[in-house]
């Protein structure tokens, strides 16, 4: 927790890829954050102005730095932190030194981690006064959407969330083949390994869980692999026919024999598959009870929209909710915080 006196956030953003300069570019635009430092995991981002790395028109006299210590000199109050996945050492170094830390990376509860990494994390939280938050990745805002639907419930018996959409527009081959995407769909440990890789959606139901008061007794993982039915190309990568073309699983969790949380995604790439649902081209998100609610959420580009294609949407939609959350996060307790201790994440009028 960091006391603000009328002045700006003092804000680092860490790392600049697909979300992190998406993350960037909000920063610069907004009047009640500072951007004081910029962390480059590359060396070739190294010295280069933030404008630059975010696609901001004018220059900021910000320059991307791989030194740490540089970085905490600046005095933050805040870090975007926007790698895919988090490093405790990194995350360690921040908190104690009493930055505030908002992340889309693979954190939510930190289940995901050790015992052990998970009590550093308290610890360096205590030890700097300071707060993480994490939205996750798909994006976190469809967790805040589940726990506001089920409040119009008397009775909630399972929130469920699937992620339903056309990944083909997503283009990082590593990312997409540790999905299961374009390998073969009898590969031993398949299963297991996508379970490993999308774990954050288990944090995600875990703490929607908590937040409907629901105690949950374990977590289960189920995936389907549909193959394709022929050869794709989509230029960043290939979808042989007879390989991985579409992923259909679920995190869920148990109370007893009711699955009282769901978090999962029906994704598909490539034009030669059928998906074991259509898809939604969207998130939808559905709480069985009383009554039973359900909505899908579409990311859609507005007039001015010049990139090509709508995979910049997605990744504003992915980092939006962390940058967001910057305030009320500076503002929290110390310790690890989830969407279900902040106030209500709101985005900002365009001046």
């Amino acid at each position: 927790m960091t006391a603000i006196n009328d002045r700006p956030i003092r804000v680092i953003q860490w790392t600049t890829g697909n979300i992190g300069r998406r993350s960037l570019h909000a920063i610069i635009g907004r009047s009640d954050m500072e951007l004081v430092g910029v962390y480059a995991h590359g060396s070739d981002k190294v010295g280069l102005d933030a404008a630059e790395l975010a696609g901001w028109s004018e220059p900021t006299g910000i320059t991307a730095t791989d030194d740490i210590d540089a970085l905490l000199a600046t005095e933050p109050d805040a870090c975007c932190y926007n790698p895919l996945w988090p490093s405790i050492d990194e995350l360690e170094r921040l908190l104690e030194s009493g930055v505030n830390v908002c992340t889309s990376a693979a954190w939510i509860t930190g289940g995901k981690q050790s015992p052990e990494d998970r009590q550093r994390i308290r610890n360096a939280c205590e030890r700097g006064n300071s707060s993480i938050f994490g939205s996750g990745a798909h994006p976190g805002m469809t967790n805040m959407v589940g726990m506001v639907l089920s409040g119009s419930c008397e009775r909630v018996d399972e929130i469920r969330i699937t992620e339903s959409v056309d990944c083909s527009t997503y283009e990082s081959a590593g990312t997409q083949t540790a999905m299961g995407f374009s390998r073969d769909p009898q590969t031993p440990g398949l299963a297991e390994s996508v379970a490993e890789e999308s774990a954050v959606f288990a944090e995600s139901a875990a703490m929607m869980a908590d937040a409907i008061g629901a105690k949950l007794d374990r977590m289960t993982f189920d995936v389907t692999f549909t193959p394709a039915t022929g050869d794709s190309d989509l230029g960043f990568m290939t979808i042989p026919e007879g390989t991985v073309a579409g992923v259909y699983g679920y995190h869920r969790g148990w109370v007893g024999e009711r699955n009282v949380v769901s978090v999962g995604f029906n994704w598909t790439m490539g034009s030669h598959v059928v998906p074991p649902k259509p898809l939604e081209h969207g998130h939808v998100i559905q709480v069985f009870g009383v009554p039973n609610m359900r909505t899908v959420l579409h990311c859609l580009p507005p007039k001015e929209w010049t990139e090509t294609g709508f995979m910049g949407l997605g990744m504003i939609y992915t980092a939006m909710p962390v940058t967001n959350a910057v305030p009320a996060v500076v503002a929290a307790p110390p310790g690890i915080v989830t969407l279900k201790d902040l106030p209500p994440v709101t985005g900002r009028f365009g001046e």
